[in-house]
């Protein structure tokens, strides 16, 4: 008897492209559905025609019966829905919450406002990159944190470990992890389709700015102008027992599609936006990655935070090698191919590539040799073996639309 089995994509460090050509791995199905993750909206994903793959340990649609393609033009022109379920969520409690949080992370949440929230990083203490994530200072005495489900069991770890550190220290601080459910809705078409069932002001929500509400008759959902897709767009936390009906809601508007994690990686690659395990890892620093913007100027003179004695200097130094933008014709430039010099020295290599649907060309990020990586330098690109030529270019590859209030 022939024995079923599942493809599993790679996992949540290597590239979504709907072109990926890494190799998958048969797993037998029993083994599969023992082990794999389900969101509370698989049955809808498989309802919908959604294809399921494993990403992160999760079951997660990559595209539904629109071609990935299509569905990357759509959020562009209009607005879609993607499960981000698999993202681990957090709320961190107690008079030391704001303490704890820096004492893991670059950023300054100290100098927030109440319910705005800013990209952050992770660090080590040899100065590389443990993840990406949000973190949100809410007006009701607790912190918000959303972190990448490929690295959950790493970042709860991490937190749990630190917690117990500043609770035997006599820290007033407690961490919860949520069991709800989060979808981004995305596109310059979101503001129209979601305002009419929320119960706040949208225009008053700018980008990076967050509030609870009742959504077309759910309470208890939380709110955030924020996304990946560097269109305008809000991620939405909401409690299980009602992400369908909201999701269906949603739907009913002529606007609104679902997409799979086929277009969420190629919008946030025109987006310039990095996928942790791809372009950041525990091996990258934040300045290699050109995210010196994430370190607040309080955190840099203080240097109080993991791996600050390799990271701040390096501000000033400059490093041997630095993330940048590239552009191509011709074949599609993938994850891992080799970046040369127009002399055929290797100088680099990509990270994450993808053909650009808005642009009509290849798009890819990766790390060069900091003598490369002005814009406008010519460059190469080994794909097939053979050099093909591209350019360093300014990112994002695409004009980002996130919501100002103007």
């Amino acid at each position: 008897m022939q024995q079923r089995c599942r493809i599993i994509w790679p996992s949540a460090s290597s590239s979504l492209s709907a072109h990926n050509k890494q190799p998958l791995t048969k797993v037998p199905l029993h083994l599969f559905e023992a082990s794999i993750r389900k969101t509370a909206l698989f049955d809808f994903h498989r309802d919908q025609g959604g294809k399921m793959v494993e990403f992160a340990g999760w079951s997660m649609p990559v595209q539904y019966k629109d071609s990935h393609i299509h569905s990357h033009m759509h959020t562009r022109q209009h607005c879609s829905i993607f499960d981000v379920s698999h993202m681990l969520q957090s709320k961190v409690h107690g008079r030391d919450r704001v303490r704890f949080i820096e004492s893991m992370i670059v950023g300054d949440i100290a100098e927030l406002n109440d319910n705005q929230g800013t990209l952050t990083l992770f660090t080590n203490d040899k100065g590389g990159i443990n993840d990406d994530l949000i973190v949100t200072k809410t007006d009701q005495g607790y912190l918000y944190v959303v972190s990448n489900a490929g690295c959950a069991d790493k970042d709860s770890a991490n937190m749990k470990a630190r917690l117990a550190k500043f609770k035997a220290a006599g820290h007033d601080v407690d961490l919860e992890f949520l069991e709800e459910c989060l979808i981004a809705v995305q596109g310059p078409s979101m503001a129209k389709v979601l305002q009419p069932g929320l119960t706040d002001n949208l225009s008053k929500l700018t980008f990076m700015t967050s509030t609870l509400a009742t959504v077309f008759g759910i309470q208890g959902c939380r709110v955030t102008r924020c996304g990946y897709t560097g269109e305008d767009g809000v991620e939405i936390s909401v409690p299980k027992s009602g992400v369908v009906a909201l999701t269906e809601r949603l739907l009913a508007n002529s606007e609104v599609k679902l997409a799979g994690l086929g277009a969420r990686d190629s919008l946030r690659l025109e987006a310039g936006l990095c996928l942790y395990g791809n372009d950041i890892d525990e091996t990258t620093t934040p300045v290699e990655a050109t995210l010196v913007w994430t370190i607040g100027k309080r955190r840099r003179q203080a240097k109080d935070f993991p791996g600050a004695e390799i990271i701040v200097p390096q501000i000033k130094a400059k490093t041997k090698r630095k993330r940048v933008g590239l552009v191509s014709t011709g074949p599609p430039v993938r994850q891992h191919t080799p970046i040369l010099s127009q002399e055929g020295k290797v100088i680099g290599e990509v990270t994450s590539g993808c053909p650009s649907p808005c642009l009509k060309q290849n798009v890819a990020m990766g790390y060069v040799d900091v003598a490369y990586a002005k814009n406008g330098t010519p460059i190469q690109v080994e794909v097939r073996k053979k050099a093909v030529k591209a350019v360093v270019t300014k990112m994002p590859f695409v004009p980002t639309n996130y919501y100002s209030g103007h």
